[in-house]
C-alpha cells in the first residue's frame, strides 16, 4: 500500500473517531435531528472531541521529538519528568491545602488545578533546560529526567499520605486522565497555544532529521545541538505540559504512536511522521474515549485505563516485530 492510501485510510479513521465520540461517546446516542439546540452535544461532546484531538496531536508529536533526540523509542513525553513535575504541582495545590491546613478551599476550582499543572510542568521544563545545556550525552540526559521524575513521586506519595480522603479522591480522578474536563470556554485557549507549538516545530525539521542519525552526524551537517536540542525539548515539554494541565497525565499516547508512525510509514523523512502523528494520536484517544463512555451504561471509564490496554501491548508487539530499534 503507498504513503497516500495510507494517509487516505488514516483520514476515514480520524472521521470515524470524530462520529463516534460525537454521537457515541456517552451514556446515550445522539442522532443528527437533536443537534439544533442540543446542549449534551454542544456543552459536552464537542469541547470533549476538540480535547481528544489537540491531545492526541500534541502528545504524539512530543513522543516523537524526544524518541528522535534520544534516539529510543521508549523515550516518550513523560521519561523528562514533565508529567511528574505537573502532577506534583497538583498534588500541592489540591491535597496540600486540606492535608497541611493551609489555604484551606482556595485550590479547589478548575483554574487553580490547571495553573498548578501549568506551573509544575514548566518549572521541570526549565529545569531539564538547564540540565541540558550543561550535558552533551543524550542517554544521561535521559536518565537524569528518569531520576527527577522518581524524587516528583517521592514528595507526591508523601503528599496523598496527609491528605484527606476528599482531596484524595478528588487527585486520584484527575490523575486518571480525562477528555470530558473541558468546555467551549477553555477551548480557544487550549487549541491556539497547541496549534502554536505545533507550529514551531516546522522550524526545526531539518534537525530532527538529522538527529534521527546521530549528533556525529548532525553536527558534520552544520546543526547546533545543544541549541537545537534545547529548543526541540522545550517545544516537547511545552506540549505536554499544556494537555496534561487540561487532560491530566494521559498514558502511551506518547510512546506508542510514534512507534506505530515507523511501522506504517518506513521513511526517514521526520515531516511523514510528524503528519502520521498528527493523526494517529488524534484517532487512538477518539476511539478511546468513546470505548470509555460507552463500555459500560452510566459510567465512564478512566481513560487512562483504556489507552495502557491499548498502548502497552502495542509497544511490546511492536517492540518485537520491529528489530531496528
Amino acid at each position: 500500500m503507498s504513503n497516500a492510501a495510507k494517509f487516505i485510510l488514516l483520514f476515514l479513521l480520524f472521521c470515524i473517531g470524530i462520529y463516534m465520540s460525537l454521537f457515541f461517546g456517552g451514556s446515550e446516542s445522539l442522532n443528527f435531528s437533536d443537534l439544533s439546540a442540543d446542549f449534551i452535544f454542544y456543552q459536552i461532546r464537542l469541547p470533549k472531541t476538540i480535547t481528544a484531538i489537540l491531545a492526541g496531536a500534541a502528545l504524539s508529536v512530543s513522543g516523537l521529538i524526544l524518541q528522535v533526540i534520544f534516539r529510543n523509542p521508549l523515550a516518550g513525553p513523560y521519561v523528562l519528568g514533565i508529567s511528574s513535575g505537573a502532577s506534583l504541582a497538583v498534588a500541592l495545590s489540591v491535597m496540600a491545602g486540606s492535608g497541611l491546613h493551609f489555604l484551606p478551599g482556595f485550590f479547589w476550582a478548575k483554574a487553580y488545578t490547571v495553573l498548578s499543572s501549568i506551573v509544575g510542568s514548566f518549572a521541570m521544563t526549565i529545569l531539564i533546560l538547564s540540565i541540558a545545556v550543561r550535558v552533551k550525552k543524550n542517554v544521561i540526559l535521559l536518565l537524569i529526567g528518569l531520576m527527577i521524575s522518581q524524587i516528583c513521586g517521592a514528595l507526591q506519595t508523601v503528599i496523598e499520605y496527609f491528605a484527606e480522603p476528599e482531596s484524595l479522591k478528588n487527585f486520584v480522578l484527575w490523575s486518571m486522565g480525562s477528555m470530558s474536563t473541558t468546555n467551549l470556554q477553555d477551548i480557544p485557549l487550549l487549541a491556539g497555544s497547541t496549534l502554536i507549538v505545533l507550529g514551531l516545530l516546522l522550524f526545526f525539521i531539518k534537525p530532527l532529521n538529522a538527529f534521527l542519525l546521530g549528533q556525529l552526524y548532525a553536527q558534520n551537517l552544520g546543526v547546533s545541538v545543544k541549541q537545537k536540542r534545547f529548543w526541540l525539548i522545550l517545544i516537547s515539554s511545552s506540549l505536554t505540559g499544556i494537555i496534561t494541565a487540561y487532560c491530566g497525565p494521559i498514558a502511551f499516547v506518547g510512546i506508542a504512536v510514534p512507534i506505530l508512525s515507523r511501522m506504517l510509514f518506513q521513511v526517514s523523512k521526520q515531516q511523514v511522521h510528524l503528519a502520521a502523528c498528527l493523526f494517529l494520536g488524534p484517532i487512538l484517544l477518539l476511539f478511546a474515549d468513546a470505548f470509555a463512555h460507552s463500555l459500560i451504561k452510566h459510567m465512564a471509564l478512566p481513560i487512562n485505563m483504556i489507552t495502557t490496554f491499548i498502548g502497552a501491548p502495542l509497544v511490546i508487539y511492536l517492540m518485537f516485530k520491529n528489530k531496528q530499534w
